[in-house]
């Protein structure tokens, strides 16, 4: 049984996730702050963090900032902010989806469901995998190139680790925001393009296994790697 984490100062939110949430087979934490969300971290291995951003004594963001200190659990924002730069600004720091409220129950247990697949999918690969020069150290979080770490941001790691679990299929830019992003993302093709572009730049030479499929999207492919489009 999968265990959750609900973290927001009003009672009736969390009451709701709580009754969708045991429907669909979780076991489910509360808390009503940012604070008692880093103590409940602390003692409990949570699948998955649901967490408002706006609440006392803690904000979510930096509540997800000190729990990622000491343990890597998927984070799922919600706000009643919808601002693009609110959203980005959330996965620049790691969080894994963000919602806006007011939101579907329904749809946030599918979000729900797609994290800890992807989560799940991601500890399943081996503790490192490596191809010439480039290395990822899948427990760190990590990237190599050419033996040294280099400076990624969070989406940049999940896309690079999702090509290396379907490498050599062709992935169109939805499978990506899908896959990667979550459930039903606000973004578009050029969300998926941009940290394409910043990926390649990240990897240097090993940007060569990213390949530009026209009309579909991108193939990771490090046995025949063809000249970036």
């Amino acid at each position: 049984m999968s265990k959750i984490l609900v973290v927001d100062d009003e009672q009736r939110i969390r009451d709701v996730i709580t009754t969708y949430g045991k429907y669909e087979g979780y076991e489910v934490d509360t808390a009503s702050d940012g604070l008692e969300a880093i103590e409940l971290a602390k003692e409990n291995d949570y699948d998955c963090i649901v967490m408002d951003i706006m609440m006392p004594n803690l904000d979510g963001y930096s509540a997800h900032q000190e729990i990622s200190k000491f343990k890597d659990i998927p984070v799922i924002m919600l706000s009643s902010r919808g601002e693009e730069y609110d959203k980005l600004f959330g996965f620049e720091i790691g969080i894994d989806d963000y919602i806006v409220k007011p939101f579907s129950p329904k749809e946030l247990m599918a979000r729900i469901k797609v994290v800890i697949k992807r989560n799940s999918q991601e500890r399943k690969l081996n503790k490192t995998w490596k191809k010439e020069g480039l290395e990822v150290d899948i427990d760190g979080h990590v990237i190599y190139v050419d033996g040294k770490q280099v400076n990624s941001t969070p989406k940049e790691y999940e896309l690079l680790t999702y090509f290396i679990q379907n490498e050599g299929k062709a992935l169109s830019r939805d499978q990506l925001l899908s896959s990667v992003w979550g459930y039903d993302f606000f973004g578009d093709d050029r969300t998926v393009d941009t940290h394409i572009k910043m990926l390649r730049n990240t990897l240097g030479d090993y940007r060569k296994f990213i390949i530009t499929v026209r009309g579909v999207g991108y193939k990771f492919d490090t046995e025949n790697p063809e000249t970036k489009n």
